[in-house]
């Protein structure tokens, strides 16, 4: 009961900000970001204009680990393994291609403009996965500071809206209105879930055509499931790393660096796969019963996610940020843009030779 107590104040601050920032996409349902952003966002806010009691820390503490990892957890009931089979041979080699470039431009250019190893690489995986997300889940792997990560957060928001912004223009431009090469750039180029899809809803405003949203929505959830092989390769990289330098005495086992969470994820995006099949053509399920559980997971994971946002943002302060200086900064816009343009050669890679194979005889 003392500890429900100590953790009560800094949760029921989370909570309150997480729910704020779903209210807020709610009444702005056009808005380019999601509850979850927008919930670390009044987080920083709260937290830098105002002197927090120090009461709110444990709970924040809490959220930032436990519950983020529920939340986690939870997001693998979006995506079953069959909608990542069903965009074929297209979508699946341009995301590996698209993440091992961005993993590789953060460390590359990090090392050139002497950012600090865990902040590129954190800024890496946002850019390359799923932002803010693939950030809180790697963090706490590699040993980042929540000032380092609070400042990937904001540097993926950054960028990923101005990619929000002009990639619906430039797709137009690039690919003369093509909806598969339109859906698979905005889906690989664009950090953010919440950012991909509003690119697509852009893109449908501007044209009529909203068949690159589904293609786009599709190669993101392709992305985000790459958490998976992503966050534990980084996670015994930063291990190994830390033992030759001496910080770390011994390299970890498998589930030390497998987090269960992960593996959680797994397990509920079978269950999603598995549920879908037998609420489908086999009627083992009830299809409208397996509906509403997989929506009250969506809002659950929604809630639970966002209020570990607001609580990073709640222990984030700007001040420590200053430190780390604007070379994050730039770091991440250079991601950003060489995300893209590996995206376009890789788009017309991938659809050159698909329709190369739809050519051939036999």
């Amino acid at each position: 009961m003392n500890r429900l107590f100590a953790l009560a104040p800094g949760l029921v601050l989370a909570v309150a900000l997480a729910l704020a920032g779903h209210a807020i996409v709610l009444a702005l349902p056009k808005l380019p970001v999601s509850g979850v952003t927008l919930a670390i966002l009044l987080g920083l806010l709260l937290a830098n204009l105002t002197a927090l009691p120090a009461a709110v820390a444990e709970g924040t503490r809490f959220a930032v680990t436990h519950i983020l990892r529920a939340g986690i957890v939870l997001l693998g009931l979006r995506l079953s393994f069959v909608d990542v089979a069903s965009i074929g041979s297209a979508s699946l080699p341009l995301v590996v291609v698209t993440i091992v470039a961005a993993l590789l431009i953060a460390a590359s250019l990090g090392r050139a403009l002497q950012v600090p190893t865990r902040l590129a690489t954190l800024i890496g995986v946002g850019t390359g996965i799923c932002g803010a997300t693939a950030i809180v889940a790697t963090s706490p792997l590699i040993g980042a500071r929540n000032a380092e990560t609070g400042y990937a957060v904001a540097c993926i928001v950054l960028c990923g809206l101005a990619g929000m912004l002009v990639y619906p223009l430039l797709a137009q431009v690039l690919f003369a209105g093509d909806p598969l090469r339109t859906g698979l750039f905005l889906g690989a180029a664009i950090p953010d879930t919440a950012q991909v899809i509003g690119a697509g809803m852009a893109y449908r405003d501007y044209t009529g055509d909203a068949r690159p949203l589904e293609v786009a929505t599709v190669t993101k959830m392709t992305r985000n499931l790459m958490m998976l092989l992503v966050i534990p390769l980084l996670a015994i990289s930063s291990r190994r790393a830390a033992v030759e330098d001496g910080r770390e005495s011994s390299v970890p086992r498998w589930h030390e660096f497998v987090p269960l969470f992960v593996l959680g994820f797994a397990a509920m995006s079978l269950l999603r796969t598995l549920g879908d099949a037998g609420a489908g053509s086999f009627a083992a399920v009830d299809p409208q019963a397996w509906r509403w559980l997989i929506e009250t997971a969506r809002l659950a994971a929604d809630l639970l996610l966002a209020t570990a946002m607001a609580a990073l943002g709640l222990s984030t302060r700007l001040a420590s940020l200053r430190e780390l200086g604007a070379r994050p900064l730039w770091l991440a816009f250079a991601c950003m843009l060489g995300l893209a343009l590996v995206a376009f050669l890789g788009v017309e890679l991938v659809v050159a030779v698909s329709e190369g194979w739809t050519r051939t005889p036999g």
